[in-house]
């Protein structure tokens, strides 16, 4: 047998083992008017994990900068090309897709999710998308007037992503920023954090099960 006979055999103190990394969660924010709402959702994610941004062009019309929390890290396009100089150099869409244990984009406007679904990745956040590893989840939660989410191609594109894997975090109906009443607006941040949190913490806790052999195996 591996284990001793006697039970008055000096044994070594268990070392206990080092605490678990916090959860690492890759937010992404395109041009959506909801992005103002994104300093609100990096705190909510940065309280639970340690948390990187991106933010598209044009949702940096929307996003305050000095909301967000001052360990956030934001990456925006030209960060994607001034940290490359020669062959041999970090990818940057490539280091935060492996980086990254879930990828959230919120908002997510109408255009950037039909640049997903058709594959195109002419910016940071596409190109962290183009090139996921789709055993990690990634989740969206849209943004965009009523009759854009009704329309036609938002079906198909959400088909499309829903193939590849991404999990859909549904607008809500509500006054939206145009003045329309409707279904469209993006769901609130406390909403995306505690839906992210709780399917993450459910895998991690099917993955620690599973790996428990059962004794006598």
């Amino acid at each position: 047998m591996a284990c001793s006979e006697s039970g008055e055999e000096e044994r070594e103190p268990i070392q206990a083992n080092a605490a678990p990394r916090k959860p690492r969660i890759l937010l992404s924010a395109s041009g959506s008017v909801a992005a103002i709402k994104f300093g609100n959702l990096c705190h909510s994610f940065s309280e639970w994990a340690e948390v990187r941004a991106i933010a598209t062009k044009a949702s940096l019309h929307f996003i305050d900068r000095a909301s967000l929390p001052k360990d956030v890290i934001l990456y925006t396009d030209e960060d994607e090309w001034s940290s490359w100089n020669k062959i041999g150099d970090s990818v940057l869409h490539i280091e935060l897709r492996r980086w990254a244990d879930v990828m959230v984009i919120a908002p997510l406007s109408a255009n950037t999710l039909g640049k997903i679904a058709g594959g195109l990745c002419d910016n940071l956040l596409t190109c962290v998308v183009r090139a996921w590893d789709y055993s990690k989840p990634l989740f969206v939660a849209p943004a965009m007037n009523t009759l854009m989410w009704k329309n036609p191609f938002t079906e198909r594109h959400l088909m499309s992503i829903d193939e590849l894997g991404v999990s859909l975090i549904p607008p809500v109906s509500k006054r939206l920023a145009c003045g329309d009443y409707g279904n469209g607006a993006m769901a609130e941040p406390s909403v995306i954090y505690s839906t992210v949190r709780l399917f993450y913490e459910s895998r991690v806790q099917q993955e620690c099960g599973s790996s428990v052999q059962p004794a006598g195996s």
